[in-house]
């Protein structure tokens, strides 16, 4: 009976340990992430699609020859400190709730002249045109709001009405693999190979989640946005990817970023 004993004793007492050693393995895993991305933060490539951004900021472009200094993003015109960290936000001017890049093609149209079917068609293409354009000009806006804190308004119907959309996205299982986006980002404690998977369905931290992003990715050496990262996240769910624009994406980045409220920009962001 004794011996019985002692062999239950040294079974738990293995099973504790590799239970240790696993947490360790996975802390120092995280920690080693973190050091990583702090060490290529001082040289962060994003600088250089800020850069950019500003310079098509104030450049006079398209039919109308004229720059966005004047773009309304919510603050009033040419506003862009705090416009970034209150958006999706309704617009009385267009009767929708906007995020921040359709709010700039928006400003595209009626500033400068641009035709809107055109730059959806191109938004897409990141890395070139007038899609290569948007995200740099998404990313130096976003920039002017860094350190500040989350703060999307629920006072309008539609404003509510997107985040209880956002909310039941959020949580709508499909394609092959029936998941959903809560399928990774609806628990505690999640975790992808050396990945953390931060809970979205609450305020996640300062700098995690809508927080983070626009945000480049050394992995591929592309500046991505949010509808970037909503895409992909679909596409990794084997799932249809939305339109650009679409109300589906604006609808999920309402949620999380309601969700996010009271947490601080680190934009623009450096991942793997």
């Amino acid at each position: 009976m004794k011996k019985s004993v002692a062999n239950r004793l040294l079974v738990l007492s293995a099973v504790m340990s590799m239970g240790m050693t696993a947490a360790y393995a996975q802390g120092t895993a995280a920690e080693g992430i973190a050091k990583y991305r702090e060490m290529l933060a001082d040289g962060n490539p994003a600088e250089l699609f800020e850069m950019k951004g500003e310079e098509l900021w104030k450049q006079k472009r398209g039919p109308k020859n004229a720059s966005l200094e004047q773009c309304d993003l919510g603050k009033g015109p040419g506003v862009m400190a705090g416009a970034f960290t209150e958006l999706p936000r309704y617009f009385q001017d267009t009767g929708r709730v906007m995020d921040l890049e359709t709010r700039l093609i928006h400003c595209m149209v009626t500033l400068q002249g641009f035709d809107s079917a055109e730059l959806y068609k191109a938004a897409p293409t990141i890395g070139k045109g007038e899609g290569a354009n948007l995200v740099a000009i998404t990313t130096y806006v976003a920039t002017q709001s860094k350190g500040k804190r989350f703060n999307l308004s629920q006072a309008h119907a539609k404003e509510k009405e997107m985040y209880e959309v956002g909310k039941r996205l959020f949580f709508q299982r499909g394609g092959p693999h029936d998941f959903a986006c809560s399928s990774c980002h609806g628990v505690d404690g999640g975790r992808i190979r050396l990945q953390d998977l931060p809970n979205l369905t609450k305020n996640p931290g300062d700098g995690i989640g809508v927080a983070a992003w626009p945000a480049y990715r050394v992995s591929n050496a592309q500046m991505w946005t949010m509808q970037k990262r909503l895409n992909d996240c679909y596409r990794q769910q084997r799932f249809p990817e939305p339109k650009f624009g679409s109300d589906a994406t604006i609808a999920l980045g309402v949620y999380m970023g309601v969700n996010a409220n009271g947490a601080e920009s680190i934009v623009p962001a450096i991942k793997r």
